[in-house]
């Protein structure tokens, strides 16, 4: 039971790939995925209060791995569902779209539980392939081919930033002489204040920060949301962000509590540059995708604010955090897909009067970037003010100031949607049909947004719980 959410996409992805020979099996490929992503939720689900190791212990299982695992099986779900007909991806190449999107998926689920150096790798190597192949997928619709640059620099800067942590890796076990992270702990306890092995933590954290899109591991962001199809964007702006803040965490316990101020001026540092660059690009887009990239990169740095107190409470906000922010992420997302007709970029102009369109996309939009923004009473407000209460208790006291600044200026891009969305006339634009699963998952996501807003304790004892278990 304990490896059966992972066998059951494994085995699904072996189907998916026996399907993709075949012609004219889309249909069939969209199902077969869909029940695997549901299949994985209910596993997920069942397995969540389940504790072991395999693979002579370099993949555990505990609270910690099936709570990200669950919240990573959901948004796959959510991606399949509201990206079903996939609008903008070549038509033959969709039966093996959806067998990349599993096996990314399934490389995501490996890595919250790996616990050894090596395996984390292979890991993240089989997440990170399959979604490099994802991108180049997207039809040339109107002659347009910028999802090849896109695939290019997202496999270029990967292949750098995987390279780096490489390095670090490298130096950890030349310090240890060990691989696994249980054994890791005491030894870089012993090594505080050792300035290779704070060389060696931050180097490792790059290949995270890369999947997180952290400052300054951000330059592939922009280019390869805007390039990418709406459905594969949604994908990387969410999915991937749990894991690498999994890991974030699962690095920043090996820092001693005496020796971690070289690695908390990291994080500070990061985190800063990431909400000001973020932010103060992000006013300028008018394709709402580049937007949300450019946001993508601002909250990254507010996740940082949790790891930096680098205690139990700053851990379970930071995922507390990750977590709402994937269902606000994709509230936007399915608005994305919904409104491009045939898979094409959306402007923010592209929104006008979506209220009178399409209220309840309208009223998914309007929620999604609220919270997004930081307003109550959303999961976004509830997490940032609880990020922003932590570090000040840590004493960060000029770091909490310049968050609340940003704080500020996001505010102004993400009411500016809004205000596009229900102050303009539609003029010729028309109508958007959504169909009732759809439906569904619109009024779900708002629910959750304002669930986890409004009631944040019970999530946030499971949280604190969770990194508990591998402290």
């Amino acid at each position: 039971m304990l490896f059966i959410p992972e066998l059951v996409l494994l085995i699904g992805s072996l189907v998916l790939f026996g399907v993709s020979l075949g012609e004219g099996k889309e249909k069939m490929a969209h199902n077969v995925a869909l029940g695997l992503s549901v299949a994985a939720s209910l596993l997920c689900l069942a397995t969540l209060g389940q504790k072991g190791s395999l693979f002579f212990d370099a993949y555990r299982i505990d609270l910690f791995s099936q709570l990200f695992k669950l919240a990573m099986a959901l948004g796959m779900t959510v991606v399949i569902i509201f990206g079903g007909q996939l609008k903008g991806i070549t038509t033959k190449m969709r039966p093996e779209y959806y067998l990349f999107m599993v096996l990314s998926t399934l490389g995501l689920m490996m890595l919250v539980s790996s616990v050894e150096l090596l395996t984390l790798f292979v890991a993240l190597e089989l997440s990170s392939f399959a979604l490099y192949l994802m991108v180049p997928m997207r039809d040339d619709h109107g002659g347009l081919r910028i999802q090849m640059e896109a695939a290019i620099k997202y496999i270029l800067f990967g292949v750098v930033a995987t390279g780096t942590m490489l390095y670090g890796m490298s130096y950890l076990y030349g310090l240890t002489g060990t691989t696994y992270m249980s054994d890791l702990v005491p030894k870089m306890h012993e090594l505080a204040g050792n300035p290779t092995a704070m060389l060696a933590i931050a180097l490792f954290m790059s290949g995270f920060f890369y999947k997180l899109a952290v400052f300054p591991f951000h330059f592939w962001v922009p280019d390869v949301y805007q390039g990418a199809s709406n459905v594969t964007t949604a994908f990387i702006a969410s999915i991937p962000k749990l894991a690498a803040t999994a890991l974030l965490i699962r690095i920043t316990t090996l820092v001693a509590p005496d020796a971690g101020e070289s690695v908390v001026m990291l994080l500070m540092v990061c985190a800063v540059c990431s909400m000001f660059y973020g932010n103060l690009s992000a006013l300028v887009q008018t394709d709402i995708k580049r937007m949300l990239g450019f946001s993508g990169i601002a909250h990254a740095g507010f996740v940082l604010l949790g790891l930096l107190t680098l205690d139990t409470a700053g851990f379970a906000t930071s995922m507390y955090y990750i977590s709402g922010y994937l269902f606000m992420n994709l509230a936007c997302f399915l608005v994305i897909c919904k409104v491009s007709q045939n898979g094409e970029n959306v402007s923010i102009d592209d929104l006008s009067g979506l209220y009178k369109r399409a209220p309840l996309l309208a009223l998914t939009l309007l929620i999604g970037m609220l919270a997004l923004a930081g307003i109550p009473p959303f999961v976004g407000f509830m997490g940032k003010f609880m990020l922003l209460t932590g570090a000040l208790k840590a004493g960060h006291l000029p770091l909490v100031i310049l968050a609340a600044l940003n704080t500020a200026i996001a505010i102004y891009y993400y009411l500016s949607v809004v205000r596009v969305a229900f102050t303009k006339a539609p003029e010729d634009r028309p109508d958007v049909s959504v169909d009732v699963l759809t439906r569904v998952v619109s009024v779900a996501l708002i629910v959750i947004i304002i669930f986890m807003g409004v009631v944040p304790k019970p999530i946030l004892a499971l949280a604190t719980s969770a990194v508990k278990s591998i402290l």
